[in-house]
């Protein structure tokens, strides 16, 4: 469904906006706060968001697609050069380029590396310097002399994405740069994801809030089973896939009280966000060397 101008109002508008930056830039808490829902998962850990997720804003009669990337940092193996080449793919036909920057320590070499792969001359690419609560007025400005020396962003915002401070001039700039056209998706949709793949999604940001160390690295979720009750409940299915069998043993926990918790903390907020009653059943297994395997990467969202 889409929407098409109703005379005597303004055109419609819809178009695309790439949110790209290092990891832990805070790119997953923007998208949630321009959206007014939650729609990528947030952890204090880095790389977090692995696969693009498109979330939809919407200001006036502007529709913006947010397209919501992996961080960008130098790859290891597969999944972090995978994760790394659809975090570019996704800034690649967008509409506006978002250079999202935690402003505290300022232009580091991460960020130069970023900025030496933004397309020159190129229109609409803008910097939003972000955790300005946490800032100095002076320790700011300083910041932003130095990225607007390192590039010639059309536009430099500063924003805090946590409290949502400064983010209404991101939306409104956002939706002036949408190309007039109808909207792609309808009104109220926050996000174009499958419900099987953000349950995932909520499954294993539970992981990443439970347990420590390496091992939410080592891990992927994957919904293998989704079935549809008479009541109006849903039965779904997961698999937690670790690399070792260590690994499995921390994700059970003592007498499966470890996996158990997550569950119920994942179930909680399957309910929430589905707004219906949720049986979740979780199992545990081992593959080792899944973040080399294609299929996984696929099952993730990834474009391999």
């Amino acid at each position: 469904m889409t929407a098409d101008p109703v005379e005597g109002q303004a055109p419609t508008r819809c178009g695309f906006c790439a949110i790209i930056g290092a990891p832990n830039a805070g790119k997953s808490t923007l998208v949630n706060q321009l959206t007014g829902s939650k729609v990528s998962i947030v952890s204090h850990k880095v790389q977090t968001t692995r696969a693009r997720i498109r979330a939809i804003a919407m200001e006036g009669r502007a529709q913006i697609v947010l397209v919501d990337t992996p961080g960008i940092f130098k790859p290891r193996r597969q999944l972090d050069r995978v994760m790394v080449e659809n975090a570019w793919a996704g800034a690649g036909d967008a509409d506006v380029i978002l250079l999202l920057v935690d402003g505290r320590p300022g232009l580091t070499d991460e960020a130069k590396a970023i900025i030496a792969g933004l397309p020159v001359g190129r229109a609409n690419v803008i910097l939003v310097i972000n955790k300005i609560d946490l800032m100095g007025r002076e320790r700011l400005l300083e910041v932003a002399s130095d990225f607007g020396a390192a590039f010639a962003f059309d536009r430099v915002f500063m924003v805090s994405a946590l409290t949502g401070s400064g983010t209404a001039d991101v939306l409104a700039y956002l939706a002036a740069r949408m190309p007039e056209g109808p909207w792609l998706y309808p009104k109220d949709q926050v996000a174009d994801v499958q419900l099987r793949f953000m349950a995932a999604e909520m499954t294993r940001e539970k992981i990443y809030e439970r347990l420590h160390e390496e091992l939410p690295y080592a891990s992927t979720v994957e919904t293998e089973g989704w079935e549809e009750n008479k009541d109006g409940s849903v039965k779904i299915s997961q698999i937690i896939y670790v690399q070792r069998d260590s690994q499995k043993a921390i994700v059970l926990g003592k007498g499966g009280q470890s996996v158990k918790l997550i569950g119920q903390l994942a179930r909680a907020e399957m309910e929430k966000q589905f707004g219906r009653r949720v049986h979740l059943f979780l199992f545990v297994k081992v593959r080792e060397g899944w973040p080399e395997d294609k299929e996984r990467l696929r099952n993730m969202g990834l474009d391999v």
